[in-house]
């Protein structure tokens, strides 16, 4: 199957943003709280799905939580206790790239926990969220998936493109064997945290431009927005002739030469 053109990927995006823009203003104008995971395999696409809808909101609404590995002092805390202090206030949008749900992935792969870490995690885990749902947080947790080939295609992406070589880790080397061991993990997560009040939504992204379209298409759906009214703004028409800019003590430097 061919992938999406980049011409009808901008196509269709087009009017998922303006619908993303008024789900933002309905989040802040009646005060919701919305949290959204991003997990999946390493280049499976949660950068570029996050950067999609983090590039069209205001970045004082709209943060992105990309946490890394826990020093000593958070080992010793509460395992839920440093993704909890990056839940959102009212009228604000969290997006987790990657989430308390390392404990049942990269962890136990990686052998970065124990066993039993993670059957205690999975036990709490939907404990955690019902009081997060219930609390009246709009909780999303999605799952991005891709085959091996693709993902090994992205890696070597990666690993050839200096543009993209910061993307790569130690442990991109290590998980390259550890596919199917990341197969039975997300399946083992999935059967003891898909419930009710806090379902996965798993989304295809061989193809990553199609796989971004589904996802926000997804999301949109899953909000429940009420298209509001613009205010009116006061808008008064300037005083006088409209400025231009002076210098005096610097110029501007030479414009681009393109």
């Amino acid at each position: 199957m061919a992938e999406i053109s980049a011409e009808d990927y901008e196509r269709h995006l087009k009017p998922l943003t303006k619908e993303l823009s008024a789900m933002a203003r309905w989040v802040a104008e009646t005060g919701q709280r919305v949290v959204v995971l991003f997990e999946g395999r390493d280049t499976a696409g949660k950068g570029g799905s996050i950067d999609m809808i983090a590039r069209v909101l205001n970045p004082r609404q709209c943060h992105v939580v990309a946490l890394s590995s826990p020093n000593e002092r958070e080992r010793a805390q509460w395992y839920f206790q440093r993704y909890a202090a990056h839940l959102p206030p009212r009228g604000e949008i969290a997006l987790f790239d990657r989430s308390w749900y390392n404990r049942a992935g990269v962890e136990p792969v990686m052998g970065y926990c124990s066993d039993a870490d993670t059957g205690a995690f999975l036990r709490a885990v939907p404990e955690f969220e019902r009081h997060l749902v219930e609390d009246g947080i709009l909780l999303y947790k999605y799952w991005l998936c891709c085959d091996q080939d693709k993902q090994e295609q992205r890696f070597e992406n990666r690993r050839r493109n200096p543009l993209k070589r910061w993307k790569l880790s130690p442990i991109d080397v290590a998980a390259r064997s550890q596919y199917d061991a990341y197969t039975q993990a997300r399946e083992t997560m999935l059967a003891a945290t898909h419930t009710e009040f806090a379902p996965w939504t798993l989304v295809d992204f061989n193809d990553q431009a199609l796989g971004r379209l589904t996802l926000l298409r997804d999301l949109l759906d899953r909000i429940p927005d009420t298209e509001l009214p613009l205010n009116e703004i006061d808008w008064p028409p300037l005083p006088g002739p409209a400025g231009k800019e002076r210098f005096g003590v610097l110029q501007p430097i030479p414009n681009y030469r393109a």
